[in-house]
């Protein structure tokens, strides 16, 4: 959101690999959860994102994660997933 875009998140892939395979970019400088200039919110907002964390702290308050943010740089999508993230954009394949 808000472009519309779709794109495949295999489970054992970042979201933000996943995104850049299918020719959208996110944000990003870090790519392991510390920066967190890849930070974008599920949607809609007020649940928590149906995303999972292999590492043990990635950036994220308690209460953030409640609210739907999530680190695309490390995390997995879980389930079916929608992104605000205003600042993607097409990348050359």
């Amino acid at each position: 959101m808000p472009s519309g875009w779709q794109f495949d998140a295999p489970a054992d892939v970042p979201i933000l690999l996943a995104a850049l395979a299918a020719g959208i970019k996110l944000p990003s400088l870090c790519r392991n959860g510390t920066c967190r200039a890849c930070l974008c919110q599920a949607q809609p907002g007020g649940a928590s994102a149906p995303v999972t964390y292999r590492i043990e702290w990635p950036g994220l308050s308690r209460d953030e994660k409640a609210d739907g943010w999530l680190l695309p740089c490390c995390a997995y999508a879980s389930h079916d997933l929608v992104i605000h993230a205003p600042d993607a954009v097409r990348a050359a394949l």
